[in-house]
């Protein structure tokens, strides 16, 4: 016996409930929101608030929070948090150099091939390098610190990451190396107003290092310009 087939009703499309429906904490996140909740861990561990392995945990959940309510947590236990990520923490006057203004990260990627920063450049608040079957080279040693606090997230693929910062900078480093090296040469800068330098990653048959270059010193902007102005 033939059965009338029944004609298929088309699936309604999957449709986000409206805002009003929304709480706070349910609004999706946005590239600033995190940036700003990064900030804030940044400035904890330059304070001694947080150990490097804490920080790089909470980093990570922080680039993989779908929305507000994600971040909150992060910083919940953190004074600067404030209890929101509508508020950034307050630009402080450091002795080298103006605020940059925010921005995306700097990416460095080499794929069998090489990538290479060097010489007089303004260094971003954080940096992506990337190396498959390639080298990335980032030199420090001249380059103007807009900010107190800077991160480099490397990864070395059958290639190689390395870092060099002047000797009187603060450098910190966390990762891991499997089937190859993952080597963060600490330093910890007298002046507490030095910049901070923070080097996360891993290295699979390849290698991350960071270390200081010797002879080499970061300058103090101010101090020169004063002296430029006849101050």
């Amino acid at each position: 016996m033939d059965l009338e087939k029944q004609p298929q009703q088309p699936r309604e499309p999957a449709v986000p409930p409206p805002a009003d429906v929304l709480g706070a904490d349910d609004i999706r996140a946005s590239d600033a929101d995190r940036d700003r909740i990064a900030d804030i861990l940044r400035e904890a561990m330059a304070e001694g608030r947080l150990t490097a392995d804490e920080h790089a945990e909470r980093v990570d959940l922080v680039y993989r929070a779908k929305t507000v309510g994600e971040l909150q947590p992060l910083v919940r236990d953190l004074p600067a948090s404030s209890g929101s990520t509508a508020q950034s923490p307050v630009p402080r006057p450091y002795s080298y150099g103006p605020e940059a203004p925010e921005g995306p990260a700097d990416n460095l990627v080499a794929v069998f091939s090489s990538s290479v920063r060097k010489g007089r450049w303004r260094v971003g608040g954080r940096t992506n390098a990337f190396a498959l079957f390639g080298s990335v080279e980032i030199d420090l040693t001249e380059a103007l610190f807009g900010q107190r606090f800077t991160v480099i997230n490397a990864t070395s693929i059958f290639g190689s990451v390395e870092v060099r910062v002047p000797e009187n900078i603060s450098l910190r480093g966390n990762g891991t190396g499997v089937f190859g090296g993952f080597e963060v040469k600490s330093l910890e800068s007298t002046d507490p107003e030095a910049p901070v330098v923070v080097v996360n990653g891993y290295a699979v048959f390849g290698s991350v290092e960071a270390k200081p270059k010797r002879g080499k010193f970061v300058a103090d902007l101010q101090k020169r310009l004063r002296k430029h102005l006849g101050h």
